[in-house]
């Protein structure tokens, strides 16, 4: 049974009740334009009218990106993708989830990495010239780049290039990172599909092995990670002390200093910005002051934009390992388009889904023959231009 008044209440808080009926959020959102018959304002309307035991029941529910574009032209402040993930919530209590991609693996990991029992070897991928730490100043957590290297190698993907071209930076400036031998995943994606209790329970296990180490500063390559460390730990009642920063920021950082050389590069390069980066985190900045230093200027500029970046950047096409689907597709070619169009040899990434989902798409040979092109992740971009 709904606690109608509850849940009416806790709906109060996302603002919904000041909607406008503008259909402004209709008009920006990706699953709307690119797939589906899906509308952001009539499933803000439906909620107004207290229609849970159907929306629970409706794929929609399920299928925002949680790309925050509705959020930003909002004429009325409401947060659409914290109503979208309260809901989710409480259908996951009413015994309702969405539609799990990979028939629900990477969901089954990320719970199975909440058990007190669990035993990792989550360094086995660290080589012998990395040079990292159990205690210090800076920690660099990695996410669960170790097992999508696994999990989709017949996409022959490497995020976990990103790792290791971030700590042999840091090594290179001086700095062996602490990395966590029993870290677990940050649980961004069982919050976004519902699972507030299995996201909890990793948090607090990542806050207290973070804290044994003495770190002031954590680095993310995953975008998602940090979001969740920054935004989503807090809002939960999880305190996170030390500073926190994606590894742009870093690097970003260091070349301002001069600490950071990059040699010249004849490679051009066009940049995806993350939906968690920028429009949750609203960094944009320091990816770019990173790519462009030393990179070939095209018409006065160092990058090579797409149609569709910062703020209005299009996302990647699929969260939290749901619904993946011919909308997801659809979304995916028309980033790869819009990349191609700007006749870049590379496309630059800052989190693994990103890489994940567009390398996906480029298995389709026709898709690769018409839009192919590499992607790489910014540290690795960057470990290969340093003096």
């Amino acid at each position: 049974m709904i606690d109608t008044i509850e849940l009416n209440d806790q709906i109060k808080r996302t603002n919904a009740y000041a909607c406008l009926e503008c259909g402004k959020c209709t008009s920006v959102c990706p699953v709307s334009r690119y797939g589906r018959d899906y509308s952001p304002r009539m499933l803000l309307n439906r909620t107004i009218r207290k229609d849970f035991d159907a929306i629970f029941q409706d794929y929609d529910l399920w299928s925002c990106l949680t790309c925050k574009k509705c959020d930003d032209v909002c004429l009325a402040g409401i947060q659409y993708i914290e109503l979208t993930q309260l809901l989710r919530s409480k259908a996951l209590e009413e015994g309702f989830k969405g539609k799990c991609s990979h028939a629900g693996a990477l969901q089954s990991l990320s719970r199975i990495m909440t058990s007190e029992y669990l035993h990792q070897n989550r360094l086995d991928w660290v080589t012998d010239d990395l040079g990292i730490a159990t205690e210090g100043e800076i920690l660099y957590f990695v996410g669960c780049a170790p097992y999508f290297d696994v999990f989709f190698s017949d996409l022959e993907v490497t995020t976990l290039e990103a790792a290791q071209s971030s700590i042999r930076i840091l090594n290179r400036l001086g700095i062996e990172p602490v990395l966590l031998a029993d870290e677990r995943c940050c649980g961004h994606d069982l919050l976004w599909n519902g699972d507030a209790e299995n996201f909890t329970r990793l948090g607090k296990h990542n806050l207290e092995e973070i804290s044994k180490t003495g770190a002031k500063t954590i680095l993310f390559s995953c975008a998602e990670c940090l979001s969740t460390f920054k935004s989503l730990y807090p809002q939960w009642g999880l305190t996170v002390k030390p500073e926190l920063k994606h590894m742009s920021q870093f690097l970003a950082e260091k070349v301002a200093t001069g600490e950071l050389e990059l040699q010249s590069s004849d490679t051009s390069i066009t940049y995806q910005d993350p939906c968690r980066l920028g429009r949750h985190l609203g960094i944009y900045d320091e990816p770019r002051q990173v790519l462009a230093t030393g990179s070939p200027r095209d018409n006065g500029a160092p990058l090579r934009e797409m149609q569709q970046a910062g703020k209005r950047s299009l996302c990647c096409g699929v969260s939290a390992w749901m619904n993946c689907d011919r909308t997801s597709k659809a979304i995916q070619t028309e980033r790869l388009r819009q990349a191609k169009s700007t006749g870049a040899d590379v496309l630059a990434v800052a989190c693994p889904k990103c890489q994940i989902h567009l390398t996906c798409t480029m298995k389709d040979q026709l898709l690769k023959d018409k839009y192919g092109l590499t992607i790489r992740d910014i540290s690795a971009l960057t470990l290969e231009r340093m003096q």
